[in-house]
């Protein structure tokens, strides 16, 4: 299960090609998220050479960044 705030109106993962370990995470994670929040935009992104990233878009426009580590 699930649990996010109502607030939250977008999720973005931001991962670089070489952090398998977190890619997994995310897209065994991917299907909970959208049954429980069908209408929440979750994007996942490969980018080369970035520091994995999640980005929470809450209510007007703010937006609120963590820097996650690979294993």
């Amino acid at each position: 299960m699930v649990a996010l705030s109502p607030a939250i109106r977008e999720l973005r993962f931001l991962l670089p090609q070489t952090a398998s370990s977190l890619k997994s995470f995310v897209l065994n994670a991917y299907p909970s998220i959208k049954q429980q929040h069908p209408h929440l935009p979750v994007l996942i992104r490969e980018c080369q050479g970035i520091q994995p990233t999640v980005v929470v878009r809450l209510e007007k426009g703010v937006e609120l960044k963590s820097f996650l580590q690979n294993p």
